[in-house]
């Protein structure tokens, strides 16, 4: 009976990473081509994976697209800081070294602007972006961190609206080599209406800060791996 339920994690494990390889391999090609020019073919080689392996997770094209829009926010995970205003910034940092590291942020907001091709709104990337900067603002509007006049869950749709426009112009303009600089930008400028002058000092919102915050994040996620581990 043991040796029967250590095949069947075996088999469940290798499901996971099979999904995960080709989860990644669509996100670089719907990243490279969009979702309309974007081949099946294309996807499977990169993936080395068949494609009946591929069906097996996802039935077509369009529910692996999905698939991908699905893993956006799981691959941000922004470090405590003791302050959840500056987590708010720091996750728009996150996202903006995600865009140039990570093909599933890039390849999540290209479908998710690529409406043309596909309907994807009934997965609304926007949204659950919204949302999380919405509970943030919320949270630091509870300590006082935020004025109180501020709306957590309009003034969350706009920067995500605002964020969204800067990596667009970001990656015409430069291949997103300056969209730090353009969020720091923006936080300077939207920071001053949102919470106390008395916070203004020591809010980091540098371009520098992308580096820190990367870095924190990914010892986060070093210990927990190490952690996890140890565990089984």
């Amino acid at each position: 009976m043991a040796v029967r339920h250590e095949r069947v994690a075996v088999r469940q494990e290798r499901a996971v990473r099979t999904r995960q390889a080709i989860v990644r391999a669509a996100a670089s090609v719907f990243d490279e081509y969009g979702f309309e020019a974007a081949t099946v073919a294309e996807i499977l080689s990169r993936a080395s994976v068949t494609k009946g392996a591929m069906y097996f997770h996802f039935a077509s094209k369009e529910e692996l697209a999905r698939g991908v829009l699905a893993e956006q926010t799981l691959h941000v995970a922004v470090p405590e800081s003791g302050s959840k205003a500056q987590e708010l910034v720091d996750l728009t940092m996150l996202v903006a070294h995600g865009m140039l590291h990570d093909p599933i942020l890039r390849a999540g907001t290209r479908l998710a602007l690529d409406q043309g091709a596909v309907d994807f709104s009934d997965a609304n990337p926007f949204g659950e972006w919204g949302d999380i900067c919405a509970q943030l603002l919320a949270e630091a509007q509870e300590r006082g961190e935020v004025l109180p006049h501020v709306n957590p869950k309009k003034t969350g749709d706009f920067i995500v609206g605002c964020f969204t426009g800067l990596q667009a112009v970001s990656r015409v303009t430069s291949d997103r080599q300056d969209l730090g600089h353009r969020i720091s930008v923006m936080w300077n400028h939207v920071l001053p209406s949102i919470v106390p002058a008395s916070m203004l000092t020591w809010i980091e919102t540098g371009e520098e800060r992308i580096g820190k915050v990367a870095a924190a994040a990914e010892a986060a996620e070093a210990a927990e791996a190490s952690e996890a581990a140890s565990d089984e």
